[in-house]
């Protein structure tokens, strides 16, 4: 997408994963989230782990998928405790698992750590035909790293790399979401996430290459251009 071409809020909807992960997030929210992800026809809706059986139920069979988060929002647990939260999420019915890298553990140099974890969560996720997005939290990271991760989560098999949990130190930006669609091409997602609240933040992302929108405000920025 150029920077001359926008997207109608419709057309825009089926890019964006309707987000809540706040902690203090109650069912009622989640089931009005559900709802209104269903309404709006949107990507999917993307969910703490403990909410994935209750998003499910009201989800059902729909083009909406529900997406949860694994290892979230630090990326410090362990590989094995990754794994089983995303064979746990997958087996209460989540088809997309957003997974938070080992950020230390990159920053340091030991690449192939962060490789071998993520290619053990994708061979976990793909084994039940769901994808999974790796969160690289560009807050974190110099421009090097940036790419790094996203070259390694490319080779470890990812379906997408994402920009960002939102509960860090900054989210998305432009220039963070150009960077990574250059280093992973045409043939990955990316995920741009955090802090995207408004139709032209959110057209600005798919414009420098976001192929996924991940945000609480869908329902406004969608709103804002029918």
């Amino acid at each position: 997408m150029n920077r001359e071409e926008k997207l109608s809020g419709r057309e825009l909807a089926g890019m964006i994963d309707h987000t809540l992960l706040k902690p203090e997030a109650m069912p009622e929210e989640i089931e009005r989230l559900c709802k209104e992800a269903l309404e709006y026809n949107f990507a999917s809706v993307c969910i703490n782990p403990g909410y994935v059986v209750l998003a499910k139920t009201i989800i059902g069979v729909s083009s909406v998928k529900v997406c949860t988060v694994i290892g979230f929002p630090l990326g410090a647990t362990t590989t094995k405790s990754k794994v089983c939260e995303a064979e746990d999420a997958i087996a209460d019915g989540a088809r997309e698992v957003d997974m938070v890298i080992n950020v230390g553990r990159l920053k340091s140099g030991d690449r192939r750590y962060v490789e071998e974890e993520i290619r053990s969560i994708a061979d976990t996720v793909h084994s039940k035909s769901a994808i999974l997005k790796v969160i690289i939290e560009t807050c974190l990271l110099t421009d090097e790293e940036k790419e790094s991760a996203c070259l390694i989560s490319k080779n470890a098999g990812a379906d997408f790399v994402k920009t960002s949990t939102g509960f860090s130190k900054g989210g998305a930006t432009a220039q963070d979401v150009a960077l990574m669609r250059r280093a992973v091409g045409a043939s990955m997602g990316v995920k741009a996430s955090g802090g995207i609240r408004s139709y032209d933040d959110a057209i600005l992302m798919v414009q420098s290459g976001a192929s996924r929108i991940g945000t609480s405000a869908g329902i406004k920025i969608v709103s804002e251009n029918k």
